[in-house]
């Protein structure tokens, strides 16, 4: 009896230690959500924490005490010469090294998953818009360009090979797509969007993050919620009701949520009527979480989360801002550094954040990690890896991607394409050799020049010259540089300034700070050149000795706001004392070379936001451009025909107010174009230009947008007319700024359009891009011109190509609710396909309007279909309608 009480007794003890060593957390065997509630309740408020903290970085050698609780996981930097989120430049040399990468995560992965007390994987994260960030990863034509192709088949192709570069490195969340709606062309990210209208966001939008997800890889639809303001300003104040809410920017998040399945989503850096968009109770836990049923977990834009407190004002500290955006609905806080934690934890340990908050959000984050599969399978196999063909496998679908996003705006004449006799041409513009591929990319992988691609093709027949022509900017100053600048009384260069900051706006009393500068360059936004100083109410002196680099006169003066003095030799050469404007100040001034002369700037600021300062002088540029202009003109006049690769300057932070080509690009172009010679413009970049200066004189325009690796090969194609241009734009190109916003789906107005002295309408219409051949539209037949809500309507019409080369044509199908409750859009987006014709083929098109296209909010902001008539209109752009017909719902 002894013995058999002793048995049951270790039989006990054995399964208690089981029981204690594989708790019900790690059985897979059990339901997610069973697993989850287990694992919360071992969490320390620590392990919490880390849980919802996610940073751009890694776990390095000796650094595993500082992650002894956990984290969400990182954007682990062994792996890219381009961008993180953070703008920070990442180390990664070749394609091969994507091995480093993945055996870089699974040495971290081990660490949390066998080291940690609970044993909590990570999820690597990176940034993929279009493509994945990495060196060896494969760089597709940019958002906006993928947009163009107006190919949703297309886009999921795209998507899906990006996902599977992503998940053989051991990504496992991107920090994609950008559908935010570019309802104004002057944003600076506009490139990283899918255009202005909310129906063709959200299909592109689903066709991106659907691979994904399907493939086990988090996607994060970003920045919710509208980012761009007034202006065409990125992250500035939105003040929206709710009815455009509904109607044109939730849409593409919806759809991402509900129909592609993404189980995260990004904030963006603005406010929404007044509060952080990271700490917005009515869009993140009433909108989001409470209608939509959101399952995933929500992150903050990189560093957002202390927006609150230094952006917008609503937080006192760090902790506050935390607090707020924790109890309002945000689950992950995204830094850029582990040492940010410290400015966040506080109120999670003394219990100022809601801990039901807290609990919602890990539980989000562990559901998803649990349906990863990270807690079975947390470490990725070199084998497939090693499998991969050096980065070479997606280059065909890069290049066909690019031909279908390049949009023909121009084509007099049919120069384009190429003629067979033509025996020279003249290649102008450095973007042309410079292969950018827009912003969020990597570095490329065999990245191919639009000079390349045209060498390439035009082979040993065809002369092809390059001459620079000018950049993208004017240059006519340049900063001063320490090698002229010394401080003190020593003859000695590369000092810099001696730099005396005060504590307020007259240069008097004793200086806060003082300091070598080696150069006056600053730009002092959010903080103050220094934690000492006022934020908003301070002032500088610098003083030196400038050496002269040559005789004669220069130009030297400052840029920046105005609140300035420049002296030169004790004698006041620039006087923009009271505060104004932003202003470019030079003045001739005679050296001599090698003599030192003194200088004094001073310079004050009693406000403390965007104060901009800088030393300059014209040393360096004096004649450059007009040098470089002279010899591309010469260029194109001996040679048949020109191709002028012109291009603009945009990026996150980066907003246009004007949108004509920058530099001196508009002057190059009306001087090659004066020649005589034929002349093509092809417009590098991701959103709209104008061009009224000259179009008129330009015989082709083709915008190229920012095509990718494969760039230079797909541009070939279409100039060469191996392949026929269909892209279409999917932002409207407005005549002149004066005219922005512009859209094309705008309410009635309450008169007309146009202005007194411009008119209303755009340069080129959302949806327009010319061909090389034509298309006819005939036979439009609607099934049921009276149908109930609940029922379909099917419609059908016949599409012909009347030309003689074979071709894409993307029809349109737009509607126009004739009578509603609410004011309705002129006309709406509803429906598109992008259909491939041979010369003659005629083939009948068909569309299915579901109850779904009818909806809309009515003044209740229920979503409703309405009995009445609706026009239905298929045609080539917004503006060009072939058929209509109206249908009735009773």
């Amino acid at each position: 009896m002894k013995n058999c009480l002793l048995l049951v007794a270790c039989i006990i003890i054995t399964n208690y230690g089981y029981a204690q060593a594989n708790p019900p957390y790690k059985d897979p065997k059990l339901s997610i959500n069973e697993r989850v509630k287990d694992l919360l309740s071992r969490m320390t408020i620590e392990e919490k924490f880390w849980q919802m903290f996610m940073i751009a970085g890694n776990m390095d050698a000796g650094d595993s005490a500082k992650y002894k609780n956990g984290i969400f996981g990182f954007q682990v930097s062994a792996g890219s010469k381009g961008g993180n989120a953070a703008g920070q430049i990442l180390s990664y040399s070749s394609a091969e090294n994507a091995l480093s990468l993945v055996r870089k995560i699974n040495t971290m992965q081990k660490y949390f998953v066998e080291k940690s007390r609970l044993g909590i994987p990570i999820i690597p994260f990176d940034e993929a818009l279009h493509g994945l960030v990495r060196d060896g990863a494969t760089t597709f034509p940019q958002a906006i360009a993928l947009a163009a192709t107006w190919d949703t088949s297309l886009m999921a192709r795209v998507a899906g090979a990006i996902a599977t570069e992503a998940k053989i490195r051991g990504i496992r969340q991107v920090l994609s797509p950008v559908i935010n709606i570019a309802s104004d062309v002057r944003w600076g990210r506009t490139e990283e969007t899918y255009g202005e209208d909310p129906y063709l966001t959200s299909a592109m939008g689903v066709a991106f993050v659907s691979p994904f997800e399907k493939m086990g890889i988090i996607t994060t639809p970003k920045h919710f919620i509208a980012n761009v303001g007034d202006g065409g300003r990125d992250s500035y104040p939105i003040h929206f009701n709710e009815r455009i809410l509904d109607e044109i920017y939730f849409p593409p998040f919806i759809a991402c949520i509900k129909s592609g399945g993404s189980r995260s989503v990004m904030t963006a850096y603005n406010s929404l009527d007044g509060s952080p968009s990271t700490a917005n109770d009515w869009l993140l836990n009433k909108k989001l979480k409470g209608d939509w049923r959101f399952g995933g977990f929500v992150i903050s834009d990189a560093a957002a989360t202390g927006g609150a407190n230094v952006l917008h004002f609503t937080a006192k500290d760090y902790p506050d801002a935390a607090m707020q955006s924790v109890n309002n609905g945000l689950d992950v806080i995204f830094q850029t550094d582990y040492n940010h934690y410290k400015l966040f934890i506080p109120h999670f340990i003394d219990g100022g954040i809601d801990i039901k908050k807290i609990d919602d959000a890990v539980s989000r984050i562990l559901k998803v990690k649990f349906e990863l599969g990270l807690f079975e399978d947390p470490y990725v196999g070199e084998e497939d890896v090693l499998k991969e063909s050096k980065g070479t496998t997606h280059k065909v679908l890069a290049k066909e991607a690019a031909v279908k996003s390049i949009v023909l705006l121009k084509n007099d004449h049919n120069i384009l394409p190429l003629k067979k006799n033509i025996r020279s041409i003249a290649v102008i513009g450095p973007d042309a050799v410079e292969g950018r591929l827009g912003g969020y990319s990597g570095p490329g992988n065999g990245k191919v020049t639009i000079l390349e691609g045209i060498k390439k093709r035009a082979g040993d027949n065809i002369k092809i010259s390059y001459a620079e022509g000018c950049g993208r900017k004017d240059e006519q100053w340049k900063v001063i540089s320490p090698d002229y600048l010394s401080s003190g009384t020593e003859e000695k260069t590369g000092k810099g300034l001696r730099g005396e900051y005060y504590n307020n706006i007259t240069l008097t009393g004793t200086p806060v700070v003082i300091r070598i500068d080696k150069e006056v360059n600053f730009h002092w936004t959010l903080f103050s050149p220094d934690q000492k100083i006022n934020n908003d109410f301070y002032s500088v002196r610098w003083t030196g000795k400038l050496r002269a680099p040559k005789n004669g006169n220069l130009k030297i003066g400052l840029d920046g706001n105005d609140g300035y003095r420049l002296y030169v030799n004790n004698v006041l050469l620039i006087d923009r004392w009271v505060k104004q404007t932003y202003s470019t100040q030079l003045k001739d001034f005679v050296f001599v070379k090698d003599r030192m002369y003194d200088i004094r700037i001073e310079f004050y600021e009693p406000v403390g936001s965007d104060a901009d300062i800088k030393l300059i002088w014209n040393f360096g540029v004096e004649n450059n451009y007009n040098k470089k202009i002279e010899e591309a003109v010469t260029v194109a006049r001996n040679s048949d025909v020109t191709i002028i690769v012109a291009g603009i300057e945009e990026g996150e932070f980066r907003d246009r107010a004007m949108l004509n080509l920058p530099g001196r690009q508009e002057e190059l172009i009306h001087k090659i174009a004066a020649t005589g010679k034929p002349v093509m413009v092809m417009l590098v970049g991701g959103s709209a230009i104008t061009m009224n200066s000259w179009l008129n004189n330009v015989d082709a325009v083709l915008d190229v947008w920012y095509p990718g690796e494969e760039g230079g090969n797909a541009i070939a194609d279409i100039l060469f007319g191996d392949t026929d241009p269909a892209g279409r734009l999917p932002v409207t190109f407005p005549l002149s700024e004066a005219q922005l916003p512009l859209v094309y789906n705008h309410k009635p107005t309450g008169r007309g359009d146009d202005y007194n002295n411009l008119s209303g309408l755009p340069l080129f219409p959302f949806g327009f891009g010319l061909s090389y051949t034509s298309f006819e539209y005939n036979g439009l037949e609607l099934l049921n011109n009276n149908i109930a809500k609940t029922d379909s309507a099917f419609i059908t019409f016949q599409l012909k190509n009347t030309g003689r080369r074979e071709g894409d044509e993307v029809v349109q199908l737009y509607i126009r609710d004739l009578l509603a409750s609410v004011a309705r859009p002129v006309m709406e987006l509803k429906g598109f396909r992008r259909i491939h014709l041979l010369p003659g083929e005629v083939k009948e098109v068909k569309f299915t309007l579901t109850p779904a296209v009818f909806e809309m909010p009515d003044k209740d902001l229920k979503t409703v279909v309405e009995p009445g008539d609706f026009r239905i209109m298929i045609g080539s752009s917004s503006r060009d309608i072939r058929l209509k017909t109206t249908l009735t719902i009773l």
